[in-house]
């Protein structure tokens, strides 16, 4: 079980970029952390994610 955004979810042995588009997000247009490491926007490691992986994303707003 890999927690994403505090939720248990189906994820260990799927890479982050996996992940996100299971999730229908833009990899370009969020930020990602993976146990408190970040990952900006568009430069996501290609490991897979394991048991136990605490992972959370934030959605890159613009503002006007």
């Amino acid at each position: 079980m890999v927690y994403v955004n505090g939720e248990p979810r189906q994820a260990a042995g799927k890479t982050l970029e996996e992940l996100l588009k299971e999730l229908q997000l833009n990899p370009q247009l969020v930020a990602v952390l993976v146990n408190e490491t970040v990952y900006p926007r568009g430069k996501l490691p290609t490991e897979p994610l394991k048991e136990g992986d605490v992972v959370e994303i934030v959605t890159l707003m613009q503002g006007g």
